[in-house]
């Protein structure tokens, strides 16, 4: 596995910005529609702690749309997304100042079919190494048994002493050609 370079030729121009050029980076076209989305924004009023007093971690994929796939409004929950949707210290990190700051009861776990965290390993580690001349500290996360891997995380979550609402911890696995989630229990 080759590791793309960053800048590479892998993120095409895109037309239309306002920047006044013929092409513009993403970014540029991503700041044109915050432009257009702030001057039709109207505060909601709202805090930061979620009116469902619930946390849902998951994958990082874009197909992946999780306000609509769980019928979530702005506000209901705090999301928490990363490669594989694993539970990492960084993830222990976010559940714990979301419960204990911000009052959150509940976790979703979200795993998803198709992953790209099945198709690497740790070896993804060495490879950088290699390229930059220094290891990373954290570990790729990378999976094979998907099941198995929500019922890890779901373990993260339940014995971490940093989380005090550990009772209600569900985690589930999302079909990318169904929309449907499929529950995993613990064995």
């Amino acid at each position: 596995m080759s590791i793309p370079a960053s800048g590479s030729e892998e993120s095409p121009a895109v037309e239309g910005a306002s920047t006044g050029t013929a092409t513009a980076s993403v970014t540029d076209r991503l700041v044109a529609a915050n432009a257009s989305y702030a001057a039709e924004f109207t505060d909601p009023g709202m805090g930061a702690a979620p009116v469902l007093r619930v946390a849902v971690v998951a994958c990082m994929d874009a197909r992946l749309d999780l306000h609509k796939a769980l019928g979530l409004q702005l506000g209901d929950c705090h999301t928490i997304r990363n490669a594989g949707g694993v539970v990492t210290d960084d993830t222990i990190r976010s559940l714990a100042i979301s419960q204990r700051a911000l009052g959150t009861r509940s976790v979703v776990l979200i795993h998803h079919t198709n992953c790209g965290m099945q198709t690497i390993t740790e070896d993804f580690r060495t490879e950088l190494e290699r390229e930059v001349g220094q290891r990373p500290t954290w570990a790729v996360e990378a999976f094979t048994d998907i099941d198995q891997d929500v019922r890890q995380s779901m373990a993260r979550v339940r014995t971490s002493p940093f989380l005090a609402h550990t009772d209600d911890v569900r985690g589930f696995v999302f079909d990318v050609h169904t929309g449907l989630l499929r529950e995993i229990t613990s064995k």
